[in-house]
This record gives C-alpha cells, sequence and structure tokens, in this order.
C-alpha cells in the first residue's frame, strides 16, 4: 500500500479538536459497549481497516461476546442483538450512509420511543465522530498496528 502522510504527525492540532470530541463522549451517558458498536458498524461499513482492528479490539477488552461481533455486519439477521441495540445499530447505518436517504423517519421515531434527547443526540455525535477518524485513516492509509 502507497505511504502516506500522517496527519497526527503533520496538523497534530486538528487531531486534537477530534479527540475533544472523544473526551466528551468518553464522559457522556453513551455507554461504552454502545460506543464500540457504533464505531465497529461504521468502521465496517466505511471498510476501515485500521478502525476496525482498533475497536474490535477496545470491545473485546471491554467484555463484548466475539461471535457478537463477528456477527455485527449482519446484525439484522440475528437475535444476538437487543431491540435498543439495533435500533443504535440502524442510527448508525443512515448517518453513515447519508447519502441514500439520510436518518429516516421510520428509524428517528423509534430512536425518540428507545432513547431520550441526550442519549439520541450523543449517538449522533458518535456515529458522526467515527466518520471523522474513518475518513482520516482510509484517506492517509494509515497503518494498522498489531500488537
Amino acid at each position: 500500500m502507497e505511504e502516506r502522510i500522517q496527519i497526527d504527525v503533520t496538523e497534530p492540532e486538528a487531531y486534537k479538536g477530534i479527540f475533544a470530541l472523544e473526551h466528551y463522549l468518553g464522559n457522556a451517558q453513551l455507554s461504552k459497549p454502545h460506543y464500540e458498536l457504533i464505531k465497529i458498524r461504521a468502521s465496517q461499513l466505511n471498510k476501515c481497516a485500521f478502525c476496525i482492528d482498533m475497536h474490535t479490539k477496545e470491545a473485546l477488552k471491554i467484555g463484548e461476546d466475539q461471535n457478537r461481533i463477528f456477527l455485527l455486519d449482519a446484525w439484522q439477521g440475528t437475535d444476538v442483538f437487543s431491540e435498543e441495540e439495533k435500533v443504535l445499530l440502524q442510527i448508525t447505518e443512515e448517518v453513515t450512509m447519508i447519502h441514500r436517504k439520510g436518518l429516516t423517519s421510520e428509524t428517528y421515531k423509534k430512536a425518540m420511543e428507545t432513547f431520550d434527547a441526550h442519549y439520541f443526540s450523543q449517538i449522533i455525535m458518535a456515529v458522526v465522530t467515527i466518520n471523522a477518524w474513518n475518513r482520516i485513516a482510509i484517506s492517509t492509509h494509515k497503518p494498522l498496528r498489531f500488537s
């Protein structure tokens, strides 16, 4: 793969802005398991190998079941995710793939029935944040770091 500049090295101040969103989300009401599901699913949709690698490892560290991670790409055809998680994943897909239909009225309605306004807002911010990270990692060919 072609080697490219790494924005964290060339423009560290830009990274600080996105890390501020990460810090906010890390201290918000959004649960860590929900946040990792969002990160993995959006990264799968965007085909971001760097972020898929990072966030599957993070999810395992916080106790996520590996079988659920294996099935995440086919979540709609399984019964391993709760109804709440299914709404969360639908939001993630619709916001990540905003060019299709955006966040549909049906999904928005389900979200408002499932989450309060603050939690819903945090979900949206989480999806936006991981999509930003995906775009940086993909555009710069962020190298995988196996440990």
